[in-house]
């Protein structure tokens, strides 16, 4: 049975720190965060009307999967700790199952650790204009959607939402953080990557890049925070399709974007409505991610 949609909400009895693009986030005491992953999806950094069925579940659930597995090369934000301690109401409770968490609270650091394993969206572009990415110097003659010789760690400013991420170079990630904490970043984010892109690939997917966040904890210990690896944070690819030259089909909200791409939307505030086609078979490209990433580890939540 598919769940209600939750495109908002409005806790009884807690504080809520930030809205964002996908995620609503509230105080529970001193040391920890709720933090609800809605189905609300965002296009062209602006946050649309219509709820995605399934998505807030299946983000959740594909980033616990990865928190789970990647605890040997940095903690994460989870307490292990149910929201139904902290929950009573029967009613907010079925709306939180499956798609929240309770989380410590971090010191969030100001910048996106992204990395690049392959030639896509503002890297190719960046690259056309310069032969580099973020800085670093790329071979000549790569086209797009080409496997880069290696990942690539290439930070970004964090906007708020309807703002745009700024790509910056390395060093200027040091200034904002300091150069130790850049390179402990830079150092986890490409073995995070590494991992995963191992993972994936006996799965039969590429992830082209992905994004993380980290924060800091009271002794400096980085951890990994917000999500992870999930299809709006990463783009997924079937390896069985993928070419240089194209843009591979990816498991995540493409739809959405060719099809306001097509209505010729000013991609400015408010957001059209979608077609109920447009919203089913993103909801579907969602689930079929849950499946191919976790494979045979799969739990029957999204089914």
């Amino acid at each position: 049975m598919t769940p209600a949609t939750v495109h908002t909400t409005a806790l009884c009895g807690l504080t809520k720190l930030h809205t964002g693009k996908v995620r609503d986030i509230y105080a529970l005491d001193a040391d920890t965060m709720l933090i609800v992953t809605t189905d609300r999806l965002s296009a062209f950094d602006v946050v649309l009307p219509d709820p995605i069925p399934w998505k807030g579940h299946v983000l959740n659930e594909i980033a616990n999967y990865w928190f789970a597995r990647t605890t040997h090369i940095v903690p994460n934000h989870l307490t292990g700790r149910a929201v139904d301690e902290i929950v009573a109401d029967p009613e907010e409770r079925a709306l939180l199952a499956g798609r929240s968490v309770i989380v410590r609270r971090l010191h969030a650091l100001p910048i996106e650790a992204v990395v690049r394993g392959y030639l896509i969206g503002s890297g190719w572009k960046d690259y056309q204009h310069s032969g580099a990415v973020c800085g670093i110097a790329l071979p000549p003659g790569l086209q797009l959607a080409s496997k880069l010789p290696a990942p690539i760690f290439t930070p970004a400013t964090k906007a708020d939402v309807g703002a745009h991420d700024i790509n910056i170079s390395f060093d200027e990630a040091a200034a904002l953080v300091g150069a130790d904490i850049a390179a402990r970043v830079r150092a986890t984010a490409l073995a995070l990557y590494g991992y995963a892109a191992q993972h994936a690939a006996a799965r039969g997917l590429i992830i082209a890049d992905t994004k993380f966040e980290f924060g800091l904890d009271a002794d400096g210990t980085l951890h990994l925070i917000d999500e992870a690896l999930t299809p709006d944070s990463s783009r997924f690819w079937p390896a069985d399709t993928w070419q240089t030259g194209v843009s591979p089909p990816s498991f995540d909200k493409q739809f959405v974007r060719d099809y306001l791409e097509s209505i010729h939307w000013d991609k400015q505030p408010p957001a059209p409505r979608l077609p109920q086609e447009i919203i089913q078979r993103t909801s579907e490209k969602y689930r079929e991610a849950l499946a191919r990433i976790t494979g045979s580890e799969q739990r029957t939540a999204c089914s």
